[in-house]
């Protein structure tokens, strides 16, 4: 089969690759089950899956496949032991406009007490409020890839003091972001903390009982990474005490959580069902990175986005 007759295996709808059929109408899309083995006639050189694979994803590799890009942008549930030598990308950063404008909002929400702050009837006080501001504020983010970089975008201009934990010993690629190098540092000095790091194995329960002992008092928390990053038990104490003031999060263990979970009902949590990357235009962004990749396979160029799977991002 030459490159121009290449076949795209995908487990991902094909109404939503429109921008695939538009760019390379060259390329055939298979769509192939999530289950079970696949027809005997497919083979494809390439496969576009979810972020978590799929059931049968051993089985769709073994047809002719050589490179495999995931339809999302945190893999940390993907079947690596299933690709061999295989390269596996993803869409990386892809969502970080919608995240980051999220992150914002609920540190607006938060500084202005939004919703609590409406009225539906005479209140007891008229032009007397005690509100935030973000203006002086601290935010701390937990990552600096993609995510952290378009909130420290967003937030630098309302005057916040920006200071970021990365695992790279680089400087910061942004104008007035502070690298700082100690988790503990970082939680006492902070306002606003957003979680933006990947999980991985060293990141599960980055957040535990020994942070949340030396945050700032009333520490507002923000996960938009995966819940993993989060002993939730040690969160519940937190927020109990008042050592966390809020939790904003989009993101918890278990997806979805069981009815009657305290996370719920809890007063301080504020808790969207993982939708902060939703906006107009949302399933495009995802496709870009896939785009860019599929030109550059076709053409014998290195592949961007490539996920590290020892380190599992």
């Amino acid at each position: 089969m030459s490159r121009s007759e290449l076949r795209v295996l995908t487990h991902v709808p094909v109404q939503l690759l429109a921008r695939v059929q538009q760019g390379f109408p060259e390329v055939e899309l298979v769509p192939v089950p999530m289950q079970g083995p696949p027809a005997a006639e497919i083979r494809g050189e390439v496969l576009l899956t979810h972020a978590a694979g799929s059931p049968n994803l051993s089985e769709v590799l073994a047809r002719g496949v050589r490179w495999v890009h995931a339809y999302g942008t945190g893999v940390n549930a993907f079947p690596f032991q299933a690709l061999g030598d295989r390269p596996l990308t993803c869409s990386r950063g892809a969502s970080a406009i919608p995240i980051a404008e999220w992150v914002l909002a609920v540190l607006l929400a938060a500084e202005k007490r939004l919703p609590e702050t409406w009225v539906t009837q005479p209140p007891k006080h008229w032009s007397i409020a005690a509100l935030g501001g973000l203006f002086g504020r601290t935010l701390g983010l937990i990552g600096l890839g993609g995510i952290a970089q378009s909130v420290a975008v967003r937030a630098l201009p309302f005057g916040m003091r920006v200071r970021a934990l990365r695992r790279s010993r680089a400087p910061s690629p942004l104008p007035g972001v502070e690298v700082v190098r100690d988790l503990a540092e970082l939680v006492a000095s902070a306002d606003h903390l957003v979680i933006a790091a990947p999980a991985t194995p060293e990141t599960r329960h980055l957040i535990d009982e020994a942070a949340l002992s030396r945050v700032k008092p009333g520490l507002h928390l923000v996960n938009v990474s995966r819940g993993e990053l989060v002993d939730q038990d040690a969160l519940r104490l937190a927020l109990d005490d008042g050592r966390v003031g809020l939790a904003s999060l989009d993101v918890v263990h278990p997806e979805p959580l069981p009815a009657g979970h305290w996370l719920y009902s809890h007063p301080r949590v504020r808790l969207s069902p993982h939708v902060s990357w939703s906006m107009p235009g949302s399933f495009d962004l995802l496709i870009e990175p896939f785009l860019e990749n599929l030109r550059r396979y076709r053409a014998g160029e290195p592949l961007q986005y490539q996920v590290d799977v020892e380190r599992g991002y």
